[in-house]
């Protein structure tokens, strides 16, 4: 099982940085999403 996600992992670094990058914009708009009806 660890071989598996070892090899899952090596092969798909390009994308997994992509998705990280994705997932924290996704959380930073929602941060400012959530602060807006604060703000006004």
């Amino acid at each position: 099982m660890f071989t598996q996600i070892k090899t899952i992992v090596t092969n798909s670094q390009s994308t997994l940085l992509q998705d990280a990058i994705g997932m924290a914009a996704l959380v930073v708009m929602l941060l400012v999403a959530l602060h807006i009806p604060g703000v006004a």
